[in-house]
Formats: structure tokens, C-alpha cells, sequence
């Protein structure tokens, strides 16, 4: 007759410490499963949103062939610690007929005269060019990262510092236990205690 295996929550060596820590140890993997559906739902909310902006910035932008009036010069309006901006001044006409004169970024070694492409917006000025799936994308996964991780990093700093108020209890009692054990058990007196004392 096979003996059956007793439940681990009937162990009587499992202490009230140790299944603390499961119940911890749980938490924290429903945190981080929490922290997976949040991050999707909202890389999501926002791969949907600034595919709509993306969109509808695209219908107010429009591609221009532009002639540069003079050499590429550098403009340092990148952000800090990037290389500088190739820029030259281009004139365009956009609408047809309407003349433009901007200063636009170009590609570097750009001489006077030469053409480039410019995005221009429905007035004909230069503007930022549309942004693209990838930028989209990228800024989705950014979003539900940035939230997944906050929330997963978050749970296991509330989990580890629960973990060290469990382990520095169970640490006590051990030593309460072993004191009272110990002297008992090694045959070693206790302070206070005489030689012919039980």
C-alpha cells in the first residue's frame, strides 16, 4: 500500500515564515504577470493614438523640391552631447507659385545650388517630416516597457523589502527557540543554571 504524500501546507516543519514567502514569492510572479497585461494594454493605447496623430500630421505635410542658395553650414540644435546639424538656406515654391526661403537641414557637403528634399506643411514653410511606422512603433514598445518595467520594479522592491521583515522575524525567533533549545540538547548549562538544576 502506497503511503500517501502529505500536503506541503500540513508539513509541520514548514513555519508560518516560510509560507510568507510563498505567499510573497506569488505576489511578485502576479505582479510581474499584471505588469506584462498593463505595459501591453498601454503600448497598445499608444501605438493606436500616435497612429492616428501620425496620420493626420501626414495630411498636412508635403514633399518639396528645394535649391540651396548657399553651402552647408552646422547648426548645433541637436540635443546635447549629438553632432551638429547640417543646414543650408533652400528656396522652394509650395504652393506652386508661392516662393520660399528657409534655412533647412541638408545633408552634409551640400554645396549652393544643388537640390534637396524639404517636407513643407500646408502653408508651404518647412516643418517636420511625418512620423513613420517605426517612429510610431518605437514609441509604442517605449510606453509599454517603461510601464512594464516600472511596475515589476516596483513590485519587487515592496516583495524584497517584505522578504528581509520575514527573514529578519524568523531570524529572531530561531534564536529564541535555540536558546531554549540548545542547553537541552548539548548538555551545556544555561547562564544562572547550577549543575544539579533541570
Amino acid at each position: 500500500m502506497h503511503q500517501r504524500t502529505r500536503r506541503t501546507a500540513d508539513n509541520p516543519l514548514r513555519r508560518d515564515a516560510d509560507r510568507t514567502r510563498s505567499r510573497l514569492h506569488t505576489c511578485f510572479a502576479l505582479a510581474c504577470l499584471l505588469a506584462v497585461i498593463c505595459g501591453t494594454l498601454v503600448g497598445r493605447a499608444v501605438w493606436h493614438d500616435a497612429g492616428r496623430a501620425a496620420e493626420e500630421t501626414a495630411r498636412h505635410r508635403h514633399s518639396a523640391t528645394a535649391t540651396t542658395t548657399a553651402g552647408a553650414g552646422y547648426a548645433a540644435t541637436g540635443p546635447a552631447g549629438s553632432e551638429p546639424l547640417s543646414v543650408a538656406p533652400a528656396t522652394w515654391r509650395y504652393p506652386a507659385g508661392t516662393a520660399h526661403e528657409q534655412t533647412v537641414p541638408v545633408p552634409a557637403g551640400t554645396r549652393k545650388g544643388d537640390t534637396v528634399h524639404v517636407w513643407v506643411d500646408d502653408h508651404g514653410d518647412a516643418a517636420p517630416a511625418p512620423p513613420t511606422t517605426s517612429d510610431t512603433a518605437l514609441d509604442a514598445v517605449g510606453h509599454g516597457a517603461g510601464v512594464l518595467g516600472g511596475l515589476a520594479l516596483t513590485a519587487g522592491v515592496l516583495v524584497r523589502a517584505r522578504l528581509r521583515s520575514v527573514d529578519a522575524r524568523s531570524a529572531r525567533a530561531w534564536e529564541s527557540e535555540w536558546a531554549d533549545v540548545e542547553p537541552q540538547w548539548s548538555g551545556r548549562l544555561r547562564p544562572g543554571q547550577g549543575a544539579g538544576d533541570d
